[in-house]
């Protein structure tokens, strides 16, 4: 698989100058790009390490004096990072599966596979499943009764979807994720310890220990078009409506999404996110990795979690919030900031006080 520059360029909507007709095989760093790769140098700094490598072309940024960097060929892109995306998915080699349905998949007979549907060895499809045109669905996966994957769906290795199950065009799923597990869903014969201290606070009043009871998840998980979700996450079934994900959102590796959680269009989820059953985050919003929301919250549009947040009440929309409890950023820093100068603080005022005390009342 080679490109040349004319194409690369015209493919990700940039300029592109000097000998275009280049052939490009792969992408690399500047330091170790060879004659055929495309060295990835968009910022004035990465350019310097250029003269350690043997790269004949570049992307680089607006203005940049290619030739000076003794390139032979350059792709300008007005936004250089964002010309990363369709450069890496036109440079993406895949996972390498055969295409075709392997001899050790196990199809229920009343399975509807589309058009084009390529299934890896000792995958599993139940009963009513339906897999869209020219999905690839890698070894060792499962899908489970009456589930609905849409078209041109992308499942790695080791990926199960749960019964029921609805999904939408261009689903990617990364390894190691579970769709459509039951919610973390207990109680108690009498009101528990947990939920006197909920009104109280932090009095468990004459509560006993008790054993708790299963509430089975009778809903399932509906997820919109174009949603990609990293290795190892989750995302619970709903107790009786479904749990949902909108279109485009993304999430990150190690994440959990909890019973009859609702996540908007075009949100970004970061690492090991926990998002509370019956909790509702809105469109657009990015939660910083290790972010905690809590169960039966609120997080408005376009709202900013920063990283290790614990969400432990609504977010309003277009809010950025830090810290535990998370509040508005500039508030949490310059509290955390007033917190760092306290000792010394508290030191000047042991010098104060032991002065007064020292000078005694006539002095």
């Amino acid at each position: 698989m080679s490109f040349t520059i004319a194409q690369i360029a015209e493919a990700i909507g940039a300029d592109a100058v000097g000998e275009t007709h280049l052939h490009i095989v792969s992408v690399a760093e500047p330091a170790s790009a060879t004659a055929d790769q495309l060295a990835m140098a968009s910022n004035p700094k990465y350019a310097e390490a250029l003269s350690k490598g043997s790269a004949q072309a570049a992307v680089l940024w607006q203005g940049a004096d290619w030739q000076a960097l003794g390139l032979r060929a350059a792709i300008l892109p007005t936004r250089p990072r964002f010309a990363m995306a369709g450069l890496t998915a036109m440079m993406d080699p895949g996972q390498n599966f055969a295409s075709g349905i392997h001899p050790s998949v196990i199809i229920d007979p009343s399975a509807v596979l589309g058009r084009d549907v390529s299934i890896g060895p000792f995958t599993v499809i139940s009963a009513r499943a339906s897999i869209g045109d020219g999905s690839v669905i890698g070894p060792q996966c499962f899908v489970g009764a009456d589930a609905v994957i849409g078209a041109q769906a992308q499942l790695r290795e080791h990926v199960s979807i749960g019964a029921r199950a609805q999904i939408g065009a261009r689903f990617v799923a990364q390894p190691g994720i579970r769709i459509g597990g039951d919610g973390f869903s207990f109680v108690t014969p009498e009101p528990s310890a947990v939920e006197a201290v909920r009104e109280t606070l932090g009095d468990q009043g004459d509560t006993i220990a008790q054993s708790y009871a299963r509430i089975h998840s009778l809903g399932a998980v509906r997820i919109g078009d174009d949603v990609e979700i990293g290795a190892n996450s989750t995302v619970d079934n709903g107790t009786i409506r479904d749990t949902i994900i909108g279109n485009g959102t993304k999430l990150d590796n190690l994440v959990h999404i909890g019973h009859n959680a609702i996540i908007g269009d075009d949100t970004l989820i970061c690492g090991q996110v926990g998002v509370g059953g019956s909790s509702r985050i809105g469109n657009n919003v990015v939660l910083g990795g290790q972010t905690g929301i809590g169960d039966n919250l609120f997080v408005g549009d376009r709202a900013i979690t920063g990283g290790a947040s614990k969400v432990l009440s609504n977010v309003p929309a277009g809010r950025v919030v830090l810290g535990y409890p998370a509040t508005k950023m500039d508030a949490q820093i310059e509290a955390y900031k007033s917190l760092r100068r306290l000792p010394r603080v508290l030191r000047d005022i042991a010098a104060l006080q032991k002065a007064v005390f020292k000078s005694g009342p006539n002095d």
